[in-house]
């Protein structure tokens, strides 16, 4: 047939496609396709041969033009390129020539001028070598201009002149300091020297003169000082010689600083970088050093070394006393003259520089002098403290804390620290009222029923705290943390020691005093944690151990994204500690409710009256010994007990209860319907209210017993019902997916939520009266 035929045809051309070579031009299988796609097995399709022949003769021709026009085109192209490459050849030989010519005139050319070249360079070292003698004779000159100027203003006392020129002198010197011509540094350097001393002596004296007209310095207090001026109507005269001289010395500020070296501390205490103290300043502070110097060194009665706060003390009531007069005179003078300088500060600066060093000679002769040591230290922090809240000392200048940072005096610090603390530790402990809460009297305060000794032990725990804040590096800080960590678990331990010979006598006043004290000391290291301090010395530490590696990625991590604190593993320990006392405490009054359960559970559940038999409902007498004990131990333990260890301690005790009474009582015994009855009634009329007091739905703390009630109480035809509903989910246990939301549904919409559905099935067993179905 012609279907055959036609599937032949294409078997065979699919065949020749298959077997052409892709690399070669087949001429006879692009002929044959074309015949095949054009033509094909339609033989009325023949008709269109004379258009394909017409089309195919067409692009014969335009393919031979093309070919004849690029086949006429390519020698034109090449002879053009070789045309052009000979240019090019003929260039490049012309061009080096050229060059060859030109490199012939410039070597004849530097011949020719080598000797005047070597003449031309002797010239030019002998003209840079007068400039350079130029310059120098111009600075030469232009200092003894300036020095000449001096004198004249000096002649005809024009001191401000004078001093405004010595400060402009002295900023050249500073810019000369680059230079290698060491004698005109020698020179610029010794006629600054000499004018500086001449102003600095005269302005000095002058300037003291002023001061001793205001009867500087103030020793007495605030109020009495009248400002030293015996003629009142001349304090404006004198308030204007004190602005004046004290504006001329401030001019000489950097030429003083040229000669003046600060005295400074050894590097062992790592003071940081601070300027000078200005030079009228330091004249103002002279007096005061002189008397410093006088009392507090050397033999004198007032230079003691158990009376460090002699010396603090009256370094305090200088700064108090001069407070006034700096802000009220001095620093208008520094703001009109244009500088950052406080005036007050500036002043308490250079006070404290005395403390630094006199701390400095203190400290190594007392520092295995634990009560002299101690007391230092404890005068020093009283020091800084008003220093900075009263005063506004700036923690950026040089303290005392970095006096007491060096590595030396600061560890004996650390052991000082820690010895008092541990022997604070012992009294607080052995003390009659450690136990007792100091606020047992008032309610309102007395909430956490915190004992004495864990009070006192975190006050102690405060006060280190507050000794050390101000110490200036994170790392001394980090030190004093990793004390107040061994104090806390070494009261941990002390405190469990204590509570294990208690353990007789876990309800007992102690036992629970301690357990408030484990409570109260986690609660608080909780708070502290999120305080901005800790939190700074956390990331402090963090970057420690990240520079250290001392820790893993994970700690890291922890630490950084502020998962823990710096007090967890603390907090940690002593939480587990609190759940041990309060399982022991449970334990114990769970131990007394199931002794005195045991008639309850000897009840005869299968023939208790109905409850249409009795009058009124009751409470079972076996079950009065049981609530008596769990009511008297609830409101002991409410009474020792803070509110959150009590809210535990009830919650966990109605989880035993409820378990014990569900397996021990409910699920050991059969119920008729008066049993049933009855034990819902000694539930939910009186185990339950028992709790009613700590939480508004008690009921829900006891769902076995709460659900279980249901159950056994259902009226018969739900009984059934349910029953039915809960063979028929286990009978089709493979297609327990269908059917188990029926069943579960059904318990819900009788409150049933808790308890399984094997549970419910064995309860319905429980009931002892099913009516007689026939099955």
């Amino acid at each position: 047939s012609i279907a055959e035929k036609e599937n032949m045809a294409a078997l065979a051309v699919g065949r020749k496609e298959d077997n052409r070579d892709l690399d070669h031009c087949d001429i006879p299988y692009y002929v044959s396709e074309f015949v095949e796609r054009e033509v094909g097995n339609d033989y009325d399709s023949l008709r269109k041969l004379d258009n394909l022949i017409d089309k195919l003769t067409e692009n014969k021709k335009h393919l031979e033009e093309q070919v004849l026009t690029v086949s006429s085109e390519v020698p034109k192209r090449i002879q053009n390129a070789l045309k052009n490459a000979e240019d090019s050849k003929k260039s490049l030989s012309r061009l080096l020539e050229e060059e060859t010519l030109l490199s012939d005139s410039i070597n004849s050319h530097l011949l020719k001028a080598q000797p005047w070249m070597e003449d031309l360079d002797v010239l030019i070292s002998q003209v840079e070598e007068i400039e350079r003698h130029l310059s120098y004779l111009k600075w030469i000159s232009r200092i003894e201009e300036l020095s000449d100027s001096i004198q004249q203003y000096l002649m005809t006392n024009n001191v401000p002149e004078a001093a405004s020129t010595l400060a402009f002198m002295a900023e050249l010197d500073i810019k000369l300091q680059e230079s290698s011509c060491s004698h005109l540094l020698a020179f610029v350097r010794s006629t600054v020297k000499f004018w500086h001393k001449i102003l600095k002596d005269k302005l000095s004296s002058d300037f003291e003169e002023v001061l001793t007209q205001l009867r500087w310095p103030f020793v007495g207090p605030p109020q009495s000082q009248a400002f030293g001026l015996a003629a009142p109507a001349s304090a404006p005269d004198v308030y204007n010689n004190l602005e004046m001289l004290f504006c001329q010395l401030l001019k000489l500020q950097t030429s003083d600083e040229l000669f003046t070296k600060p005295k400074q501390l050894p590097e062992k205490y790592s003071l940081p970088p601070s300027p000078p103290i200005i030079l009228p300043i330091q004249i103002m502070l002279n007096p005061l050093q002189k008397r410093f110097k006088y009392h507090f060194t050397g033999n004198k009665q007032t230079n003691v070394l158990n009376k460090p706060e002699w010396y603090l003390t009256q370094v305090l009531m200088w700064i108090g006393n001069h407070a006034k007069f700096l802000d009220d005179k001095i620093q208008p003078v520094l703001d009109k003259a244009g500088s950052s300088v406080n005036a007050g500060l500036e002043f308490s600066r250079g006070l404290v520089m005395l403390i630094l060093e006199k701390l400095a000679a203190d400290i190594p002769c007392l520092l295995y002098d634990d009560t002299l040591f101690c007391h230092l230290v404890d005068e020093v922090l009283l020091f800084e403290r008003e220093l900075y809240s009263v005063h506004g000392y700036l923690s950026s200048f040089p303290s005392c804390m970095h006096i007491l940072s060096e590595e030396s005096c600061f560890q004996r610090w650390l052991t000082v620290e820690k010895k008092f603390a541990l022997q604070k530790m012992d009294s607080m402990l052995s003390s009659e009222a450690a136990w007792i809460s100091q606020y047992k009297d008032i309610t309102d305060v007395d909430e956490m029923k915190v004992p004495d000794c864990a009070e006192t032990f975190m006050t102690l725990l405060l006060v280190i705290t507050d000794r050390y804040k101000n110490l200036p590096t994170a790392s001394r800080k980090l030190q004093f943390l990793g004390l107040q960590k061994e104090l806390v678990d070494d009261f941990r331990i002390r405190l469990t020691q204590v509570m294990k010979e208690e353990t007789r006598a876990s309800l007992g006043f102690r036992y629970c005093a301690i357990l408030n004290a484990v409570n109260y000391i986690a609660t608080v290291l909780a708070d502290w944690a999120d305080n901005v301090f800790f939190l700074q010395l956390q990331q402090a530490e963090l970057e420690i151990h990240a520079e250290s590696d001392t820790v893993s990625q994970l700690q890291l991590g922890q630490l950084a994204s502020m998962e823990t604190s710096v007090f967890d593993e603390m907090i940690n320990l002593l939480e587990r500690l609190k759940h041990d006392m309060l399982t022991r405490q449970v334990d114990h009054v769970f131990r007394e409710v199931k002794d005195a359960a045991k008639l309850y559970k000897k009840e005869r559940w299968l023939s208790l009256p109905s409850q249409a038999e009795q009058a009124v409902m009751s409470l079972s007498s076996t079950a009065c010994p049981m609530l008596l004990t769990l009511r008297d131990r609830l409101l002991q333990l409410e009474q020792q007990l803070c509110h959150s260890l009590f809210k535990i301690f009830w919650q966990m005790l109605a989880e035993k209860v409820d378990i014990y009474i569900y397996q021990e009582i409910i699920m050991a015994n059969h119920f008729n319907e008066g049993g049933a009855a009855q034990l819902q009634f000694d539930m939910s009329r009186n185990l339950f209210p028992l709790f009613s007091h700590y939480c508004k739905r008690p009921e829900n703390y006891f769902k076995h017993i709460k659900e279980a009630c249901i159950i056994l109480n259902l009226n018969i035809g739900s009984a059934l019902l349910l029953k039915d509903v809960l063979q028929s989910a286990s009978e089709n246990e493979t297609a327990l997916k269908p059917n188990q939301p029926s069943a579960t549904a059904a318990l819900n919409e009788l409150g049933v939520y808790k308890l399984s559905q094997k549970d419910v099935e064995i309860l319905l067993n429980l009931r002892a009266s099913w009516p007689n179905t026939g099955k």
